[in-house]
């Protein structure tokens, strides 16, 4: 008789913690917005997504002894110079199985740095930027207690599959789900209850299209949503990096429009100087620049997203710190004033506010400043539109903007 012996599974160092806790661990350092913080252990990197790079993260972040537990962590300081480089090889191996990230390879006698390392480049795929805004999701709803996430409720009645108890009358386009004791009792109505229970030998019931009833389901709505995020300079000035934060709002949004709410759609549109729609996949690559802020040419960019859209409901959820500093000119120049609130500026951007409004394109703003003067340009905005105004701050962010979108979606429809 073959016998099996069972001994212990001690596994590697690379196995003993997940990779999720890894992804969440580096995740400062793969959203990086270009903020110079000295608190932050990423910040000689300076955000430059190479392997080289990823490589000291991934040694930061098990030296911080926030992967490993007691018995993996006294493994883990025995190890040597050689063997730590091993195990980050494994670990980054792991990775790239997993679909985490993407390597690009230099091509043989090209690449080099400085002529001593290659600048191999590494790209984060979907997966992981769908894991991490689920993770973002989270911790920025889990301090608010349970809430009712569902579709989008309205007060109106449709046929369809999710039946609410009631019936119709079948009108031509309804979803042919036939309400049967409705459709004979209508029968048994209109001919008589003895024909049906005393009439001749299989004589068939003579149904009419006056007779047949549909089942009744609760119409649910759909929303398109343009995120409108800042990227000019003055999101990572004064101090305080209030990007990063907002990147990580975006991709929560994304994650739970997508698994909360599947038939709406989301789009991302990045203002600057100019504006330009990115996908979400690509938020984590994205940082500040140089910039001036064109609010009126991301309120043009939005509108034409959303008039391709066959939604009920229509929003811009526009994140922003600082007032509109910059204009596109009829001959394509880009006219820019920092220095207050430009009356052509401002006459422009609010002309834009008109046409959404007309469009019927809800503006709700958060406003990630406390000037006084923003903040009345933010509110005629919010009145204009019938939108909301929110001033909050980085930490805050995340907490208001779910939540607003969420109770609006569990409100009624007129």
């Amino acid at each position: 008789m073959k016998r099996i012996r069972y001994t212990k599974f001690t596994g590697d160092l690379a196995s003993s913690f997940g990779l999720e806790d890894l992804m969440q661990a580096l995740s400062d350092f793969l959203l990086d917005s270009g903020f110079n913080d000295p608190m932050s252990r990423f910040q000689e990197f300076d955000g430059e997504q190479t392997m080289e790079n990823l490589r000291e993260a991934i040694k930061q972040a098990l030296e911080s002894g926030e992967l490993f537990d007691d018995e993996a962590q006294e493994k883990f300081d025995e190890l040597s110079a050689d063997q730590v480089e091993e195990l980050v090889d494994q670990i980054i191996q792991k990775m790239q199985e997993q679909n985490f990230i993407n390597a690009e390879m230099p091509e043989n006698g090209q690449g080099k740095a400085g002529g001593d390392g290659e600048s191999a480049k590494f790209e984060v795929t979907d997966k992981a930027m769908d894991f991490l805004g689920y993770k973002a999701l989270r911790e920025l709803l889990g301090p608010l207690g349970k809430s009712n996430l569902g579709r989008h409720d309205t007060r109106h009645e449709a046929s369809g599959v999710e039946t609410n108890g009631s019936s119709k009358l079948y009108e031509f386009g309804d979803t042919l789900n036939l309400d049967i004791t409705a459709t004979l009792s209508s029968v048994f109505a209109r001919e008589g209850i003895r024909t049906a229970v005393e009439g001749e030998e299989h004589a068939p019931l003579n149904i009419e299209y006056s007779d047949i009833h549909v089942q009744q389901a609760d119409y649910t709505s759909s929303c398109a949503t343009v995120v409108l995020l800042d990227c000019s300079h003055s999101m990572i000035l004064y101090g305080e990096d209030r990007f990063t934060p907002a990147k990580r709002v975006a991709m929560a949004l994304a994650h739970l429009i997508r698994t909360q709410f599947p038939g709406d759609t989301l789009n991302l549109v990045l203002f600057h100087d100019t504006a330009e729609e990115i996908p979400v996949s690509q938020l984590s690559r994205v940082k500040v620049g140089p910039h001036y802020t064109n609010t009126r040419e991301g309120l043009r960019l939005a509108q034409r997203i959303l008039s391709r859209q066959n939604k009920d409901m229509k929003q811009i959820v526009m994140i922003t710190d600082g007032k509109p500093s910059a204009l596109t000119l009829p001959d394509g120049r880009i006219y820019k004033n920092a220095f207050g609130l430009d009356p052509l500026v401002i006459a422009e951007t609010l002309e834009e506010v008109s046409r959404c409004k007309r469009s019927n394109i809800m503006i709700n703003t958060f406003m990630l400043a406390q000037d006084f003067a923003l903040m009345q340009f933010v509110q005629q905005v919010s009145a204009m539109c019938r939108g909301k105004a929110y001033f909050t701050s980085p930490e805050r962010l995340g907490s208001y903007l779910l939540m607003d979108f969420m109770s609006r979606r569990m409100k009624t429809v007129h």
